[in-house]
């Protein structure tokens, strides 16, 4: 059931499903929180609470805003961690990456992990010799259409490159949907504004002192080498709070194409990092709950206005 919370310029629509520990999840640019409906319920089966939001500009969230920076993003996690009774574990993807980097940094009592999925965290960093690598070169054409005329049919092209196969069985149905979305009246003008915001996100690197999981797909067209994109975060982090997972054969929305196995590596890297970054005394409360996932009370739910 969709739930909304009113922020400061405008509504943000979300959903929350099971119960447990707290786990976030915020998608990525042109999406919606559709873009984890099959990871959603693997890791309420692994015993989370997990809150799906759609970003500010998508999904069933207000389509315009004052601005769509990372930093914005990251105050509209905050806000929703806070409402449904953080701390919680902010999974972020490509640019909400980012957006997490920043609420770590800037509310560490809230965030007691990040995963960063193909994470725009680092400011781009563009090259000629990049243009030899075909997928990258055929992304980035793409991407400068959509960028500076917001085109709907290359903004499908660049999903395609993005999202090599295997794709999922509903992939056509995938396309309907964000192709509807993005045709409703200001969604693509938000679209390319978050494109085009600042990278205001690799800044805050070094004041992340939660664990933090990057996960980079081999064949993803947003870098010539993801696997060094990824490397080159987790160095900017302080020492011992990163870890990066490259996935053979996936793209940009390794989420897509592979939720189990995304899945898998949040569990694992929650099972065998979180604890350990509790803070000072005990690691866990008397009933064994790792202090960095005590609950706090939520809030009442917001409506619709």
């Amino acid at each position: 059931m969709t739930e909304f919370l009113n922020v400061e310029g405008g509504t943000l629509a979300y959903e929350v499903i099971g119960s447990g520990p707290l786990m976030v999840l915020a998608h990525g640019i042109g999406q919606s929180r559709d873009a984890y409906r099959f990871m959603v319920p693997e890791l309420v089966a692994t015993g989370y609470r997990v809150a799906a939001m759609d970003l500010r500009g998508s999904g069933e969230s207000t389509a315009t805003w004052p601005s769509y920076t990372r930093t914005d993003i990251a105050g509209d996690l905050i806000a929703l961690i806070e409402h449904l009774g953080g701390p919680a574990v902010l999974v972020g993807h490509s640019i909400s990456g980012g957006a997490a980097t920043i609420a770590a940094a800037k509310a560490p009592a809230l965030v007691s992990a990040v995963v960063e999925l193909a994470p725009f965290t680092r400011k781009v960093e563009y090259s000629l010799s990049a243009l030899g690598v075909s997928r990258y070169r055929k992304a980035a054409k793409a991407i400068s259409a959509v960028a500076m005329l917001g085109s709907h049919k290359q903004w499908r092209k660049y999903l395609e490159i993005a999202t090599p196969e295997p794709r999922p069985a509903d992939w056509a149905a995938s396309l309907e949907r964000t192709d509807a979305m993005l045709h409703e009246p200001g969604r693509m003008k938000a679209l390319r504004k978050q494109m085009n915001s600042a990278a205001d996100a690799g800044a805050q690197l070094g004041n992340v002192h939660c664990p933090v999981l990057v996960v980079m797909g081999t064949l993803d067209p947003d870098w010539s080498d993801p696997k060094a994109e990824g490397e080159a975060i987790v160095a900017a982090l302080p020492e011992g709070v990163g870890r990066l997972e490259v996935l053979p054969g996936a793209g940009h929305y390794s989420q897509v194409q592979f939720p189990s196995a995304v899945s898998g590596l949040v569990r694992s890297f929650l099972e065998t990092r979180s604890p350990r970054h509790t803070g000072s005394g005990p690691s866990t409360t008397p009933d064994g709950t790792p202090k960095a996932f005590v609950p706090r009370a939520p809030k009442t739910t917001n409506t619709r206005p």
